[in-house]
């Protein structure tokens, strides 16, 4: 588990500059090509249901969703801040590991407005593949059902 630590740690802090700092195509690739990416309700997940807010089956459609925001989505323009807490290692096997760590997004308007978009948590599996960790799996279980605003930009 320690050999793959300060490695996700650094994937973590990967994931959030990317967004961050609105690198968005390059933040797809942070993930494999048969990579899931999910956004849940936390009373969804709580009771055993699959459905999702947000739902891409592989890396391509991260990459359409991205293509969307770019030329046809209008939302509101805004600053996002990711602050994840440390990951809890759950398990893991051979090159690949199951963790889950703490988020939330600040989102600050074009008035300086800051607020508490979203807090949850996210609940990773990451493979190794040609040396680098990749994520294979990322649900994004969040905490309320009721989202303030549209979800434009990935969590």
């Amino acid at each position: 588990m320690n050999q793959y630590r300060e490695r996700i740690q650094d994937l973590l802090a990967d994931y959030a500059w990317h967004l961050d700092n609105d690198k968005l195509e390059q933040w797809t690739e942070l993930f494999t090509e048969d990579a899931r990416y999910e956004i849940l309700p936390r009373d969804n997940v709580d009771r055993g249901f699959s459905l999702a807010l947000m739902a891409c089956r592989n890396q391509a459609m991260l990459r359409d969703r991205v293509l969307a925001l770019r030329v046809a989505n209008e939302y509101n323009v805004h600053y996002d801040r990711h602050v994840i807490g440390i990951p809890k290692f759950l398990s893991v096997k051979e090159s690949e590991v199951y963790f889950e760590a703490n988020y939330v997004v600040i989102q600050t308007d074009q008035h300086g407005n800051s607020k508490v978009f979203s807090s949850g948590v996210y609940k990773d599996r990451v493979v190794l593949e040609n040396g680098q960790l990749r994520i294979k799996e990322k649900k994004v279980v969040i905490d309320t059902f009721c989202v303030p605003t549209l979800i434009a930009t990935p969590l």
